[in-house]
């Protein structure tokens, strides 16, 4: 596989992107019928598809790769840069009849880089489309969205991520399971990018191309269920020993420890979820031995409640970076099941 995953199955075509039918249909309508706007903004988490879809309008307008002009706004954050950019939309497209600008992370532009921004999106010449995206449209001026139409990208679910896993393992020619392909698909993390990243290192360490998962969990640094199952076992029963054993075991083991927190996470939320009659919502990103665990941990007199999903999450945003990287783990087992 010399060419990355991503790059090899990036949408080409309306019909190639998976997850966003509302932002889809309305921007083929809008080709269709010509009535294109000056101006629109993708919003969105990384690797939802912004910048694939951006091309897939500017070519369904007509637009050839020539005209096209993609700049990272990170990279080009100052006045200067947007002056430069001013400038040059007032030339002619080469062959199209529009030219079309793609803006990445434009919530990284200077404040005086979007107010340059902001006088050519309140009269662009009619040649002209700009498609802004960004992952944080809170940080990006009234003023610039107010002349934009905004579109928000959907983080692919986790069963859509898993439909992609298995697909593109089928198309390299390997053989996933559907375990291997839901623990990759959870650890996407709602991202298709990062979702083909992993299953990229995880293909190419494949050594007979079916795809186990003891494999998956080796590359990816995630813990086995069985140490998963261990630690919200613990919470349910208070059982500490159970906990704090089976943190030092992952521990031993070199498991990533917030891979392991995100692991659990996700299963505790699950067993609060099925416990206040909320199954619905996440039986379709388990299967069917997951479900069952959790359907049996939630009928417990154990102590999950709100507060235990707060105090994990709070854990798990301190782990990165910490000196002992199971600690926070097991001091909130601590304070969990001791109180």
């Amino acid at each position: 596989m010399s060419e990355a995953l991503y790059r090899k199955y990036r949408p080409a075509k309306f019909s190639d992107v998976i997850g966003q039918d509302h932002v889809v249909k309305v921007l083929e309508a809008e080709a269709k019928s010509g009535e294109i706007s000056h101006a629109y903004l993708f919003a969105g988490t990384r690797g939802t598809g912004k910048t694939s879809v951006a091309r897939i309008f500017a070519s369904a307008i007509g637009t050839s790769k020539n005209d096209i002009y993609e700049i990272d706004a990170a990279s080009n954050t100052s006045v200067e840069d947007i002056r430069t950019l001013n400038d040059s939309v007032f030339t002619l497209p080469f062959e199209s009849k529009y030219k079309v600008y793609i803006l990445d992370e434009v919530h990284m532009l200077s404040k005086s880089a979007s107010n340059a921004l902001l006088k050519t999106l309140e009269e662009p010449p009619a040649h002209v489309v700009f498609i802004l995206a960004t992952t944080e449209t809170h940080k990006i001026p009234e003023t610039v969205l107010s002349r934009c139409e905004v579109y928000t990208f959907k983080k692919p679910s986790q069963e859509i991520l898993k439909k992609v896993v298995i697909n593109i393992a089928k198309n390299e020619g390997y053989t996933i399971d559907d375990a291997s392909s839901e623990l990759v698909a959870l650890l996407g993390d709602g991202s298709f990018r990062d979702t083909q990243g992993m299953l990229q290192k995880i293909l190419s360490y494949s050594k007979n191309k079916t795809i186990s998962e003891d494999e998956v969990r080796l590359v990816t640094g995630a813990p086995s269920v069985e140490l998963v199952h261990n630690v919200i076992t613990s919470i349910a029963t208070k059982d500490i020993t159970l906990g704090l054993s089976s943190v030092k075991k992952a521990a031993s083991q070199n498991v990533d420890m917030t891979v392991f927190l995100k692991l659990v996470l996700h299963t505790a939320r699950a067993v609060l979820l099925v416990r206040f009659g909320a199954g619905n919502l996440v039986k379709d990103d388990l299967s069917q031995k997951e479900f069952e665990f959790v359907e049996k941990l939630s009928k417990s007199d154990g102590t999950f409640s709100s507060q235990t999903l707060v105090k994990l999450l709070t854990a798990y945003e301190r782990t990165v970076g910490s000196y002992i990287p199971q600690l926070p783990l097991e001091l909130v087992l601590v304070n969990i099941i001791q109180k």
